[in-house]
């Protein structure tokens, strides 16, 4: 028997959702490709991160189900020098129980009218591991493009790891300036 499925909730992330936001992102870095680290931060490293991005003024989501944190999201600098300011780079990690079930839709979809309300003008993917189709597919979905691929530049879990890169133009992307 198919049990109903729960309602799912995204909101703005707080320091309280820290420790489930780093058990989740532990779970990605010791098991998954999706982040390149090889050793999972603890909490006060997450919570440090957290804190520096909203002081950036970028946007930093969670999504729960029935009272559990089932997923984040944010988006954060793309790189650090100055002329990147309006470039961001989105991330997104889902609790295994929760995979397959929109949440990653869902966050990546509030996560561009976030970035975009806040005047951002381009959003990149880059996606640890071509083998990350569910995530290529999630942003070709959302409107992203595929821009390239840099082959081979992460070595994990015994073998080497492409980084897959894609792009959406946010608001009105490079056709004025910001």
């Amino acid at each position: 028997m198919l049990r109903p499925m729960t309602e799912i909730g995204t909101r703005d992330a707080g320091p309280n959702d820290i420790a489930a936001i780093t058990r989740i992102y532990a779970e990605a870095v010791i098991h998954g490709t999706a982040s390149f680290e090889l050793e999972p931060p603890d909490e006060a490293e997450m919570l440090r991160r957290f804190q520096a991005l909203l002081a950036g003024g970028y946007p930093y989501l969670v999504a729960e189900s029935a009272g559990a944190l089932a997923g984040y999201a944010y988006a954060g600098p793309y790189r650090a020098r100055p002329a990147y300011r309006w470039t961001v780079e989105d991330s997104i990690y889902i609790a295994p129980e929760f995979h397959r079930r929109g949440i990653g839709r869902l966050l990546l979809t509030r996560l561009i009218e976030e970035a975009e309300r806040r005047g951002f003008r381009q959003i990149i993917a880059v996606i640890g591991d071509s083998a990350q189709t569910a995530s290529v597919a999630l942003h070709a979905a959302a409107g992203f493009t595929m821009v390239g691929t840099l082959r081979s530049v992460g070595f994990k879990h015994g073998r080497w790891l492409d980084t897959p890169l894609m792009q959406l133009a946010l608001g009105e992307g490079d056709t004025a300036p910001p």
